[in-house]
């Protein structure tokens, strides 16, 4: 394919679009309309731009900024309002109150086509979480998203470039950059720490780390390097319980980071405070989980489709096919953190949970706000035996449907008690349960640590689980060897800091190992001040994004959306707020195959995306395009309806 315009590529693909009976355009004029009949007429246009604080975030409030700073520039009023992580994500995810936010999309891996799903059908319109919380209602994006959902191969791919260009069309939300996570680490007491390709700040990332023998950097390798994809699985170390001089001394592993939210909260699917699940993630184990490019087992042994293609147990040993059911077996003698044991009956209650927290206690479902888009691959779920358990999927396709098999299972005994309804102050949404808003003080899950104590807003403590497959005499061969025998510490501790600074000033001190929350590009020269601390970067696939609620004017109007996603150069946006510590994006699907050539950022995505060059915004040329949008300006220069 010869390289084209992005913007000719939009304008060849919105008269394919029309020339095929598609609806975008209609949707965009329907919005317009929608638009007008919600303003009062003469009325100035103004927009509220929230983020969190700088102490949770630097890099997002001066995000909201740049924005507020050429939105004014193009007469449309603008003011940021900071606000505290969870509160955001409470108004935002939950109330859906906001024009518009500066924000992560939360995840650990490659976003996949299907992670758009639940981010943008219009089936999830209302819910609470990542479902839908810009209020989009587009048929031809809700086709699209069916496509990619129950095709293969080359079919797939094209819904999904199909799927990208669309979104680029009717700006949903705009996608900045794919940031890399920055931390100052202690050398000498630990190694690993880029073993994994997404971090160490990821539960394998963690269950990857290594205790050094005699105290040295170890296979330290550099900032932005990976020590090993170790995708054999055989970079373990040999005793890593121990304490390096051999004996049963418990060894601790500290870390500092300025959001508490898992000191105060650890209900791993209450949505406002969890990011991408880091610590819950250790505490909850899933059926499988996702490394080395592929699905592998984990809580499950191995798992079999029903139909089609080729049966297999995870690692990329199946071939596409029609699966509709897979039946799923346990590892034998898994045991919940209380002695409890797992059986295929809490798997079988997870997944109805997800669907309904309220368990059919009420009028209307309550889905957990978050794992909706996974666990909505799952159409029935049944146990067997006290071991197995039968799926039934609403994707023929097993590539996609494989991906339900991450979700966190959740100890029956414990959950179902949790599924009355509450009245809670604060959340704007009907039928809350008490799962949703549940603190979770003392989690009982699966994973290979388990809760010990807390201090809320302060630290949590977490413990070497030793009744966990990885920590048997003879771990599981079908588990990497790199996981054998882990964590390497006894105690993970998890300290709150009030800022960056602070948290790279205790590391500094020797008092904690690492730290585990974004750094501002302004704090990384006092990492290298001291000999004993390093500085680690791997990118995230959290990429950073502006988010529009389309249910308001003037963001109903499709155009306008689009006319405020060119305000900002995400070239100059990664080299003034990030410091250069990102990568420019134009789609969510950005460096993985399922990215659209056309929207692969270069100097040509980077000229159509913006009104101006070199970073400098083309004043006129924004205004213009508020005019075309169909806004006037007042005599004062100001934007009106």
């Amino acid at each position: 394919m010869s390289p084209v315009s992005p913007r000719s590529t939009r304008r060849r693909f919105l008269a394919a679009v029309a020339a095929t009976g598609g609806v975008t355009s209609a949707a965009g004029c329907l919005d317009q309309i929608r638009g007008a009949a919600g303003r009062d007429a003469g009325e100035r246009l103004s927009l509220e731009i929230k983020a969190p604080p700088a102490d949770a975030d630097p890099v997002a409030i001066r995000i909201a900024r740049a924005l507020r700073e050429n939105l004014d520039a193009a007469g449309v009023g603008a003011r940021v309002t900071p606000v505290a992580v969870e509160e955001l994500y409470r108004q935002v995810l939950i109330n859906n109150e906001f024009d518009v936010y500066v924000g992560q999309y939360p995840t650990r891996n490659a976003v996949d086509p299907d992670d758009l799903y639940p981010l943008l059908h219009s089936r999830f319109f209302g819910e609470p979480g990542w479902q839908n919380p810009f209020g989009t209602s587009d048929p031809s994006v809700d086709e699209l998203l069916e496509r990619q959902r129950t095709t293969t191969g080359e079919d797939r791919l094209d819904a999904a470039v199909e799927l990208q260009h669309t979104l680029s069309e009717i700006a949903p939300f705009s996608v900045l950059a794919f940031p890399d996570e920055l931390s100052a680490v202690r050398a000498g007491r630990y190694e690993g720490w880029l073993r994994t390709t997404g971090g160490f700040d990821t539960p394998l990332g963690l269950l990857s780390l290594d205790r050094t023998d005699d105290g040295t950097d170890g296979d330290w390798t550099g900032v932005g390097s990976s020590e090993s994809d170790d995708t054999d699985g055989d970079g373990g170390a040999d005793d890593p319980g121990e304490s390096p001089d051999g004996n049963e001394e418990p060894t601790r592993f500290t870390l500092a980071t300025t959001d508490g939210r898992i000191t105060e909260n650890r209900n791993p699917i209450a949505v406002e405070f969890r990011g991408s699940g880091t610590f819950t993630g250790l505490l909850y184990d899933p059926l499988a989980r996702q490394y080395a490019g592929e699905f592998n087992p984990w809580l499950a042994v191995d798992w079999n489709w029903g139909s089609g293609g080729t049966a297999g147990s995870g690692g990329g040993t199946e071939t596409d096919g029609p699966a509709t059911t897979a039946t799923v077996t346990l590892r034998d003698g898994l045991t919940w953190h209380d002695g409890e044991p797992i059986t295929a009956a809490d798997v079988a209650f997870t997944y109805h949970f997800l669907a309904d927290t309220s368990m059919g206690n009420l009028d209307s479902p309550v889905p957990a706000p978050r794992f909706r888009g996974r666990a909505s691959l799952v159409e029935s779920a049944g146990a067997l035996d006290d071991r197995t358990v039968k799926l039934g999927f609403a994707t023929p396709s097993r590539s996609v449907a494989v991906r339900a098999l991450t979700v966190p299972v959740l100890p029956a005994h414990v959950w179902q008690e949790r599924a009355n309804e509450v009245n809670v102050p604060g959340l704007d949404t009907d039928g809350v349960t008490e799962a949703l808003v549940w603190a979770n003080p003392e989690p009982v899950g699966s994973g290979p640590v388990r809760f010990e104590r807390a201090s809320g807003g302060e630290s949590v403590a977490l413990s070497r689980n030793p009744d966990h497959f990885l920590a048997a005499e003879r771990p599981p061969a079908d588990v990497p060897e790199r996981f054998h025998g882990k964590p390497a510490f006894d105690e993970l501790v998890v300290q709150r800091a009030p800022s960056d600074s602070t948290a790279v000033e205790l590391v500094t001190a020797g008092d904690v190992d690492a730290t585990i929350s974004r750094l501002r590009p302004a704090t990384v020269p006092r990492i290298g001040r001291t000999g004993d601390v390093r500085l680690v970067s791997s990118r995230s696939w959290s990429f950073y994004h502006l988010g529009f609620n389309v249910r308001r004017s003037p963001l109903s109007n499709t155009r306008f959306r689009r006319t405020v996603s060119d305000l900002l150069d995400s070239g100059r946006v990664v080299a003034d707020q990030f410091g250069g510590y990102a990568v420019p994006a134009a789609t969510p699907l950005a460096g993985t195959a399922w990215e659209a050539p056309e929207l692969r950022w270069d100097a040509e995505t980077r000229e159509a995306e913006f009104f101006g060059e070199g970073g400098e915004l083309d004043v006129e040329r924004a205004k213009e395009a508020f005019r075309e949008a169909g806004f006037r300006y007042d005599e004062e220069g100001r934007l009106r309806d």
